[in-house]
């Protein structure tokens, strides 16, 4: 495709080299066939922008040995995390079972969701302890790069 004038802020691939974030899927990277990430936006990628990823968890069924995605933690900054079902009849069926800590209250998320976390408030661990059908993520944060 010719290069255009905008053009270089459309991202269609993915980022080489990605630094591994604690809280990566463990579904994700043992299955990169049937899922992982999808396209990851920061200032390496296009000069300015803020810190957007996506990424797939396939359909892997109950998870025997759940393995924590990410231990609590907290940032200087506000992010936002959110997952939604693939069912297109019922889309607000998330068809998988998520633990999720804000502070010291754990949540169960079994419903398509976009959770608001303020600067300093401790999340997680995340664990997902179920997946029938693929759940689609994303995660976002003002600045420009993930830390």
């Amino acid at each position: 495709m010719a290069e255009t004038k905008y053009g270089k802020y459309i991202v269609k691939k993915l980022k080489q080299n990605i630094k591994e974030a604690s809280w990566t899927n463990p579904a994700v990277t043992e299955k990169q066939d049937e899922g992982g990430r999808l396209l990851f936006l920061d200032q390496e990628v296009v000069p300015g922008a803020f810190y957007v990823e996506t990424a797939w968890s396939p359909a892997v069924g109950v998870i025997a040995e759940p393995k924590t995605v990410a231990d609590s933690h907290s940032h200087d900054y506000d992010e936002v995390l959110a997952m939604f079902g693939t069912d297109l009849s019922d889309p607000y069926q998330l068809n998988a079972e998520v633990e999720f800590w804000l502070g010291d209250e754990k949540h169960i998320i079994t419903e398509s969701c976009i959770i608001f976390i303020p600067k300093g408030l401790a999340h997680c661990p995340l664990i997902y302890h179920r997946v029938d059908k693929p759940v689609f993520n994303f995660t976002t944060h003002p600045g420009a790069m993930y830390v």
